[in-house]
């Protein structure tokens, strides 16, 4: 997935980042709520995990404001404030979660899963797509009972396209889901990616959608056509 983290403590931030990309995430950080809405206006994220106390934006505005745009991408808000009160403030606003500070880097990674599964069709381990399960905690990937471990660009870009059968994703996309801001974009890198995960999955499984980028077609996934 790629994450949006907006935390303003930067030994927090940074100890949470080491540990969401050890889980194969792509994560991208703001110490800033005006940063953090324009970037949630700008981009797609799969998920935000968002502080409440923030320069220039609070969070429970941040939250709002994007909900108001049609913005729907989940959020976790993760803050000291721990009164019943507050929690039901960010949960009315449009918040996914509510976790409070301190809190154990278990509990945080379990909310993100429950929050991650929510709309997409999922197994007790994973993601099923047709004969494709893909569990997001250990990156297997089985198909017709044979399972792979993927690396962590291919398991990034299957995640995506099977939490999004059926629609186009852009190539800009994709780079992103793999690259966030953080690391430079190699410019044949995706089709590299894309050609091993057609070799695991079947040809006709990924679509190339000329011009535009690529597409996990269900139907094919389902029936094991590899032409």
């Amino acid at each position: 997935m790629r994450i949006l983290l907006v935390e303003d403590d930067h030994l927090l931030a940074n100890t949470m980042l080491d540990m969401l990309r050890d889980d194969q995430n792509t994560v991208d950080w703001l110490d800033d709520g005006q940063q953090a809405l324009n970037a949630l206006s700008d981009e797609h994220f799969d998920l935000v995990i968002l502080d409440l106390t923030l320069p220039r934006v609070d969070g429970l505005d941040i939250v709002k404001r994007v909900r108001q745009q049609g913005v729907q991408t989940p959020v976790i808000i993760l803050t000291a404030r721990a009164e019943l009160g507050e929690k039901l403030q960010g949960l009315d606003s449009g918040a996914d979660d509510y976790l409070t500070k301190p809190f154990a880097m278990a509990e945080l990674k379990a909310r993100i899963r429950a929050v991650s599964r929510r709309g997409a069709a999922t197994a007790h381990n994973g993601l099923v797509i047709g004969r494709l399960m893909l569990n997001p905690d250990s990156a297997q990937l089985t198909v017709d009972g044979e399972s792979f471990s993927l690396p962590r660009s291919e398991f990034q870009i299957l995640h995506y396209l099977m939490r999004h059968p059926d629609q186009v994703a852009t190539r800009r996309r994709l780079e992103d889901q793999l690259y966030g801001w953080e690391q430079g974009v190699e410019s044949n890198a995706l089709e590299v990616h894309m050609h091993h995960l057609r070799r695991r999955v079947g040809k006709a499984t990924i679509r190339t959608v000329r011009g535009v980028g690529y597409l996990l077609d269900s139907q094919a996934a389902a029936h094991g056509d590899s032409e």
